[in-house]
């Protein structure tokens, strides 16, 4: 197991409030308004994002877009790695996304893997018109050509650096740290 430690803070509280403003009013203007859109948060760290999203949006817009919850764990192509138990922490959708306009909203876009189990699980569940990403730290790195329509904070790492959010609602706190990886010395 790696072991990472705190290198810099990326975004403070009001940093991320404010990424997570801007994001929503990307949103309204891509879409001329919240006709048909919903939001999508992917566990963990996707569902608080999605739910502040959606604050604002009832705030500027006056109507609460239609928000769910997914779980991509049994869709990861990485399952076998996981723990003989992986944790589920369950998928609530309680709207229909046939033909709607779907925002998967995630905290970091990495390779893009996460993404692309996100939306296979989606399309097992339905048709959506379209699925935009939301996401509030582009770290780079991808390998699959998934790309976010919303960024709160595009920040180049390395591949021995981790993004770590930290909300509230999970964490106690609302943080984004960069954080390096702790390299031991070898022995001879």
């Amino acid at each position: 197991m790696k072991e990472f430690h705190e290198k810099t803070v990326l975004m403070d509280e009001q940093g991320i409030s404010r990424a997570i403003i801007r994001i929503a009013h990307e949103i309204i203007e891509k879409n001329k308004g919240l006709e048909n859109v919903a939001l999508i948060g992917i566990q963990r760290r996707g569902v608080p994002m999605a739910d502040r999203i959606a604050k604002i949006l009832e705030e500027v817009e006056g109507k609460k877009p239609d928000v769910g919850i997914l779980d991509i764990t049994f869709y990861r192509d990485d399952l076998s790695t996981l723990a003989a138990h992986p944790v589920v922490n369950g998928t609530a959708l309680h709207f229909n996304i046939n033909d709607r306009k779907i925002v998967l909203v995630d905290d970091v876009l990495f390779t893009g893997r996460t993404v692309r189990a996100a939306i296979e699980a989606i399309f097992d569940m339905g048709r959506p018109a379209c699925i935009q990403l939301a996401t509030l730290v582009d770290r780079g790195h991808r390998q699959l050509p998934i790309r976010s329509d919303y960024v709160g904070k595009n920040v180049p790492t390395s591949t021995n650096e981790m993004v770590q959010v930290m909300f509230s609602e999970i964490d106690g706190c609302d943080k984004v740290v960069l954080c390096e990886e702790v390299k031991h010395g070898t022995e001879e």
